[in-house]
């Protein structure tokens, strides 16, 4: 097992979790490759070889433009994150790429103060050096359940 892209992965996963937990939604975008894809569906629809998802985007100027709507058009409830991320298992590791699974919890807090358990699921990462960063060239959230009880407009 390679430590060095271990704590890669690991690193990489909590920035992007904090910049969401921490509405800064606009970085969002940069933790992935230009043509990086993400998707969010169900473990059902993973594995069924489905594609269909929740939310999906082929490229960083789509999460972009999902940004842009989120602050521009989109209305929905206040509400913030808080994510609870595991430790990466590695699944496969070819020179400076990796793929990994990482468990994840999501609370989501609503402007009220109110709390629940939003998310759980795990996260399959693809992830690349770009220019000398560590990017995800995809990243598939996948849902432990399929019911979200409301409108999912922040990434997960």
């Amino acid at each position: 097992m390679n430590i060095e892209l271990k704590l890669t992965v690991e690193d990489l996963n909590a920035r992007y979790a904090q910049a969401i937990d921490d509405d800064k939604l606009e970085a969002w975008p940069d933790f992935f490759i230009a043509q990086g894809r993400y998707r969010v569906t169900t473990a059902e629809n993973f594995e069924r070889g489905l594609p269909l998802g929740m939310i999906y985007a082929t490229s960083r100027a789509m999460l972009r433009d999902r940004v842009r709507s989120l602050r521009e058009a989109n209305v929905y409830e206040a509400q913030r994150y808080r994510h609870v991320i595991g430790v990466p298992l590695l699944a496969s590791a070819a020179g400076s790429a990796v793929r990994a699974q990482t468990s994840f919890i999501v609370a989501r807090v609503m402007h009220s103060g109110e709390t629940t358990l939003f998310a759980t699921g795990c996260y399959h990462d693809h992830v690349v050096l770009d220019d000398g960063e560590a990017r995800f060239a995809e990243k598939i959230v996948i849902l432990d359940s399929r019911l979200i009880d409301t409108l999912l407009a922040i990434p997960l």
